[in-house]
């Protein structure tokens, strides 16, 4: 980016210039490289609420406008037009695959879904009620052991990665959800579609049989595509800051997981799940409810509103709110959560208490009923949203690989504890 200095900073009545990062769209940024050298001073943001910490072609959001692309593209033609593997070429490559290319990677991802039987035992030596965002962020790690050609800086070997992450992390998860329901392991097999694939093994039986509803298929494809990227988010700086130290892109995924699994992060559409479960239990109309979170009675927490950036509607919410009618009605889901959520959005969407505080719901709010009604049990979900996001990491991590300017991650802090003590024996205390 061309860089123009305009921006100036008085320290101690000496002013110095400040370079402009010029976005194409969106916000640009102030270059705090040279503060610390020039003034002896840091800049403090919590959280990196106002801190950009790199420049990435990938995805665009207008948090203020409810607008998210993928390298230029509309959220909401890409999830009603496109396949999941048609954007996560788009979102690692740069562009659009030609039919050529599309069918390379299918064949390709299709090739390398089957799993090394080490891996296999290394899923079954967990316990069978342990957490599956845990065993998935041990087993992404793993691989880098099973599959030492793919590891490493080198062109040929991330590319080799690339497709490993996108075939192994399907195949993976397909089986975590075998073994939350005590299924055996069913191998995968080749010519299939991606999304199809997945649920083949997921749900059939030993024989390696089902019918996959296409209406089903096509929702778990939109959902991933909706789930594929979101710019510098929690998991995806951890995938980029473990990646600058020099760490294979399987640690640096490995890493990613265990920030998504954070209930603030991926485990959001739980708590969205739960809070519905919760309302029934208790008792309560929505509309009883909604009044308890106003006057922030105890356990009354509103899920699956509002997001760090989003100001306004969130686009992925509104896709996937498009969709639930037809496929829970499709599947014969729980169409009473379905009108309680509807209730509750309707509510909050007229209501000054949420106008006022721009509490909109996100992609989170009916992601959790669909994956429910499809035959997911609660703890998968976010299992689900980590596949969705793997082509996200991937494109960031290969980015940061590429951006000659990538520094080891190294935030600063503020001391605030003591100052010089002096030692006192063990005696003497």
């Amino acid at each position: 980016m061309a860089k123009v200095v305009d921006v100036r900073l008085t320290v101690d009545g000496k002013a110095r210039e400040l370079a402009i990062e010029r976005a194409t769209v969106g916000n640009d940024g102030v270059s705090m490289a040279t503060l610390l050298r020039d003034t002896g001073l840091v800049t403090v943001d919590p959280g990196f609420m106002n801190t950009a910490s790199c420049e990435s072609s990938i995805t665009y959001i207008d948090g203020d406008n409810g607008i998210l692309r993928y390298r230029g593209y509309a959220i909401e033609d890409l999830a009603m037009k496109s396949t999941f593997l048609e954007v996560a070429y788009l979102l690692i490559h740069g562009e659009l695959p030609t039919e050529d290319q599309l069918e390379s990677l299918n064949n390709r991802v299709a090739r390398h879904m089957h799993v090394h039987e080490g891996i296999k035992s290394f899923l079954g030596a967990f316990p069978r009620d342990a957490h599956p965002m845990a065993v998935l962020s041990g087993a992404i790690s793993a691989l880098s052991t099973f599959y030492p050609e793919s590891v490493g800086r080198g062109a040929e070997q991330i590319e080799l990665a690339t497709v490993l992450l996108l075939a192994k992390a399907a195949t993976v998860i397909s089986y975590l959800q075998r073994r939350s329901t005590g299924e055996e392991l069913i191998e995968p097999r080749q010519g299939g579609h991606y999304v199809d694939e997945f649920m083949r093994i997921a749900f059939s039986n030993e024989t390696g049989e089902i019918d996959i509803d296409p209406t089903v298929s096509r929702a778990l494809d939109l959902l991933l595509i909706l789930h594929a990227d979101h710019e510098q988010n929690c998991s995806t700086s951890t995938v980029r800051i473990v990646g600058s130290s020099h760490a294979n892109i399987y640690a640096a995924v490995s890493a990613g997981i265990g920030a998504l699994s954070g209930p603030l992060h991926g485990g959001a559409n739980e708590a969205a799940l739960k809070m519905f479960d919760d309302i029934k239990a208790s008792g309560d109309t929505v509309e009883q409810f909604v009044a308890k979170v106003k006057d922030k009675a105890e356990g009354a927490r509103l899920m699956g509103f509002g997001h760090r950036v989003y100001k306004s509607y969130d686009p992925r919410g509104a896709v996937v709110k498009a969709v639930a009618d037809d496929v829970l009605a499709k599947l014969g889901g729980s169409n009473e959560t379905f009108d309680m959520a509807k209730r509750l959005e309707a509510i909050a969407l007229s209501d000054e208490y949420f106008i006022e505080r721009k509490l909109y719901p996100n992609v989170d709010f009916y992601t959790g009923l669909l994956y429910s009604a499809m035959g997911f049990p609660t703890p998968m979900f976010t299992p689900l949203f980590a596949l969705g996001r793997m082509p996200g990491w991937i494109a960031h991590y290969r980015e940061m690989l590429a951006d000659p300017r990538t520094k080891i991650g190294r935030p600063r802090q503020i001391y605030t504890g003591e100052v010089e003590r002096s030692y006192v024996s063990l005696d003497a205390r």
